[in-house]
């Protein structure tokens, strides 16, 4: 059980609020309760007081190989020495460039950002320019970022600005229709393909419930948009380097015109790439379609890259989370079943999501995680975090390489004892 007297994070609060909108530089920390961290190793981080919660958070995904990987780190710092933007092309970027391309064999070439959500900027304009056409056909319940020409709220079947201050005709070439519904996409090309440039989806849908494709759905879209000359964009940008080495072209067997990748990729660094078909980068690779960042592909940003793969690309990796994940989800549903709880999770061992929901069938629609009680499992988070389970409000739980067996033990401990109280109440 956390300490409830926390009078160094009390007061670091009130000096964040003070400083910070909200407390927080990014909106996504809003949901959950103001954690003020102090320091991170492995699965775990310690808050300000000194109190330590076991973290399936990850720093909303990116830290898949836990806090701190030892070789990872050592890496990092001695590419600090060399410098950090030259203003040039350097060997740790070509090298980075080339061992992602490795792992990604229907890629051709690529560009590094700093952020998914630029990244997706640059794909969006890359496939305009391929196209000529005007239109991005995108889904309820996938996030491909902040910006005001992407970024939505979901209402019913409605698409609306996503936030205050948001122009709402920015999204006017922004087709939003329901994901894993075939018939609804079929629908969407047959009366608008000679407007629609490309379609980007989550192949997965990891940022709003778990949701793995129908069968036969990726392999729908790649083939309709060959057909119709549309880009196909996935963003991997949670899915990429966590689901797979390949991320989920490689685990669900569908590739892509144009992906992006970000979080996993570099261990936590701050660090994306758009990678795709060489005849897509054309017209970048001579300056007339812009893409830009000075610091774009900088000597750490890559050498964490590298770092990364130098650890993702002995496979074993990938079994070990498959392994830890698997009995953690076991042991939860265990858990939930001897309490008589009706709470369910799905997804994949890597990365899965909790609901409250009498109905145990998976959902396959974001129109049915509308439907459930997404408050009552705030709640929720809120009773695990104070127990010293770090998780997302949202459901998510991304599972890293650092969990272990005894990380899986202590976890299932305190969350019996969460169901105890919470029933026993």
């Amino acid at each position: 059980m956390i300490n409830d007297a926390c009078a160094i994070q009390q007061n670091l609060r009130q000096r964040a609020n003070r400083a910070l909108p909200g407390g927080v530089s990014s909106n996504t920390r809003l949901l959950n309760p103001h954690l003020i961290v102090e320091r991170a190793r492995g699965c775990r981080l310690w808050d300000a007081d000194g109190n330590e919660y076991l973290d399936y958070l990850l720093g909303q995904g990116p830290n898949f190989l836990g806090y701190g990987p030892p070789r990872v780190v050592e890496k990092i710092v001695a590419a600090q020495g060399d410098g950090i933007i030259y203003a040039a092309t350097h060997r740790r970027e070509i090298e980075a460039a080339e061992r992602v391309l490795g792992v990604l064999p229907w890629a051709d070439q690529l560009r590094f950002g700093s952020s998914s959500s630029e990244m997706i900027q640059a794909a969006m304009r890359i496939a305009r320019n391929a196209t000529g056409r005007r239109n991005v056909l995108r889904f309820h319940g996938h996030y491909h970022g902040w910006f005001d020409n992407i970024q939505i709220r979901s209402d019913g079947v409605r698409a609306l600005p996503g936030s205050l201050g948001q122009l709402p005709e920015a999204l006017d070439p922004t087709l939003t229709i329901a994901w894993n519904d075939p018939d609804a996409f079929v629908a969407a090309l047959r009366e608008h393909a000679d407007t629609i440039a490309a379609v980007v989806m989550e192949p997965m849908m990891l940022n709003a419930g778990a949701i793995v494709p129908a069968p036969g759905y990726l392999e729908l879209v790649r083939e309709q948009c060959a057909r119709s000359g549309i880009v196909l964009i996935f963003d991997e940008t949670i899915s990429g380097f966590r689901v797979a080495l390949g991320g989920a072209a490689e685990r669900f067997g569908v590739t892509p015109d144009l992906a992006v990748y970000g979080k996993a990729m570099a261990a936590g660094w701050p660090c994306a790439a758009l990678v795709g078909r060489a005849e897509l980068f054309t017209d970048v690779a001579t300056g007339a379609l812009t893409h830009a960042g000075t610091f774009n592909g900088n000597t750490i940003a890559t050498a964490a890259v590298l770092a990364s793969l130098d650890e993702l690309e002995d496979r074993s990796v990938y079994r070990h989370v498959e392994a830890v994940g698997a009995d953690l989800m076991d042991g939860l549903a265990a858990l939930l079943e001897n309490h008589g709880v009706p709470l369910r999770l799905q997804g994949l061992p890597m990365a899965f999501h909790a609901r409250f929901d009498d109905n145990p069938e998976p959902i396959t629609r974001f129109e049915q995680l509308q439907e459930i009680d997404a408050q009552r499992y705030g709640r929720f988070a809120i009773q695990l975090i104070e127990s010293g389970i770090w998780v997302a409000s949202r459901g998510i739980w991304y599972v890293s390489a650092a969990h272990n067996d005894d990380d899986i033990e202590d976890t299932l401990k305190r969350f019996d004892a969460v169901l105890t109280e919470m029933t026993d109440a």
